[in-house]
């Protein structure tokens, strides 16, 4: 189920081919009935505009709650999400934090994996932002 009513699943597409994927799908195939919400790129503010405190996996937790806002105004849950672009500034400190980082998805988004991709950029345009995360889901 990805919304309100009940839809085919995505249905991963993953080629041998291609090896296994650890974290990620290679592509997610979806529902022909379902809309498509983009979701624009999120950095880790409040309300307020103001950048949250704490390092990257603090961070990368408050990126993944704003997208995964946007998703439930729009009637989805996590499951609907079926391709993330995640933008780091720093890849030693994402690779540093894996660990935490797998924790905070798996509270987030379960066993769900999106196609992804990672980008290291030299900055993001809010001053301070270590992640910035955009999404497509397809909502039904």
């Amino acid at each position: 189920m990805c919304g309100a009513r009940p839809v085919s699943v995505f249905r991963a597409i993953d080629p041998q081919e291609l090896g296994a994927p650890a974290g990620f799908r290679h592509g997610l195939l979806a529902p022909a009935e379902g809309s498509i919400l983009f979701v624009a790129g999120q950095t880790a503010t409040g309300p307020d505009g103001a950048l949250v405190e704490g390092g990257f996996a603090t961070q990368f937790a408050a990126v993944l709650d704003r997208v995964l806002a946007v998703v439930a105004a729009a009637g989805g849950g996590p499951e609907c999400i079926g391709r993330m672009s995640v933008f780091v500034t720093d890849m030693d400190a994402y690779l540093a934090a894996r660990r935490e980082l797998g924790g905070v998805w798996r509270e987030r988004l379960g066993s769900h994996y999106p196609a992804m991709t990672l980008v290291e950029v030299p900055r993001l345009v809010d001053e301070g932002a270590l992640v910035e995360i955009e999404a497509t889901a397809v909502i039904a």
